[in-house]
């Protein structure tokens, strides 16, 4: 298991030069990849596809969206995304328990675009345009 532990935190180096990602996120991705090296190796059949890459309750993050198929980390989870895994949004969020109206979006970026459109006020915009 060394041996694979060891290419899987090379791997993992390489992947948190490139973006950054928290301890939980390194621990969870080297432990991963050194078990998918490890049955690669010894031939045997990966772990059954139905588990998720990552926790579903942790998946939505304040700067990122981590999606539960393949592991990958977005800002905004989406549609395409999601078909790529042969999934609608909705079938993403009845398959890992998230309710209907779960935005697949981080945090942060929710709140940003919460402001803005606060800050537009398009409600008023509306009832000056039906008086007018």
């Amino acid at each position: 298991m060394e041996v694979y532990l060891k290419q899987a935190i090379e791997i993992v180096k390489a992947q948190a030069a490139v973006r950054t990602m928290n301890e939980e996120e390194i621990t969870s991705l080297i432990r991963s990849l050194a078990e998918s090296i490890k049955s690669v190796a010894e031939g045997v059949t990966p772990v059954s596809e139905s588990e998720p890459a990552v926790d579903p309750k942790n998946a939505i993050r304040e700067k990122s969206v981590i999606c539960c198929e393949c592991g990958k980390s977005f800002k905004v989870l989406t549609k395409r995304h999601l078909a790529s895994h042969g999934l609608t949004p909705e079938e993403y969020k009845e398959k890992f328990g998230y309710k209907k109206g779960t935005s697949l979006v981080a945090k942060s970026l929710a709140r940003d675009r919460r402001k803005t459109m606060q800050g537009m006020k398009l409600w008023e915009k509306r009832k000056k345009a039906v008086k007018e």
